[in-house]
């Protein structure tokens, strides 16, 4: 099995997300929970995985941080627009943590793994396993106001999950790793509401 391994970058998620501040719009549309948002992300993770498993295509891509850093910046946006910001992005920060830490449990060893398929498996997986286990030795937050060390926790917390779910969606491509949902760290998400036609009135019963 191979496929095109991308990395996002944040600054994209920021691009999409800041239009949706509050400063930018002056009644914005209201923002998925975060946990709402990573299930919405992961199945779209499982649907591309099936696609290239019942066939690969050309331009096939599979395995970015984008999504998981949408998700965080998602987040952080609704916390600034509650009524109580700081313990919002501080809740935030601890959430991502506890995921982290249910997608670290179902992570394989990469002597579990080697031998599967080439490089992704000998040699890309143990680096991204490797980079999920990485922690700073310091408090890179450190020394900010208080409303900048909420963000910037909540934005590291984010950096950590991207890490470690980069590493489980290398994994579920080598078939080493359960579902997301099977493994209890993410939930089926809601189904899409059905887009009115031009000129309905909406009602979509």
């Amino acid at each position: 099995m191979s496929g095109r391994w991308h990395i996002g970058a944040l600054s994209s998620a920021l691009l999409l997300v800041a239009p949706l501040s509050s400063e930018a719009v002056a009644d914005p549309e209201p923002l998925p929970a975060f946990a709402t948002c990573m299930n919405i992300e992961i199945a779209r993770y499982e649907r591309a995985l099936k696609r290239l498993r019942e066939g690969p295509e050309d331009g096939f891509e599979i395995g970015e941080t984008y999504g998981t850093e949408f998700c965080g910046t998602v987040g952080i946006v609704r916390c600034d627009r509650s009524e109580a910001p700081l313990p919002c992005q501080h809740a935030l920060a601890e959430t991502q943590d506890e995921m982290t830490a249910e997608v670290m449990a179902t992570l394989p060893e990469p002597a579990e793994v080697a031998g599967r398929d080439g490089t992704e498996s000998d040699a890309l997986y143990p680096a991204l396993w490797a980079l999920a286990r990485d922690r700073s030795a310091g408090d890179d937050c450190a020394g900010s106001t208080e409303v900048m060390e909420a963000w910037c926790e909540a934005r590291e917390a984010n950096r950590r999950l991207g890490s470690a779910v980069l590493a489980w969606q290398m994994a579920r491509f080598l078939g080493a790793a359960p579902r997301a949902t099977e493994a209890g760290w993410a939930q089926k998400p809601p189904p899409l509401r059905p887009m009115a036609r031009p000129g309905s009135t909406g009602d979509t019963r």
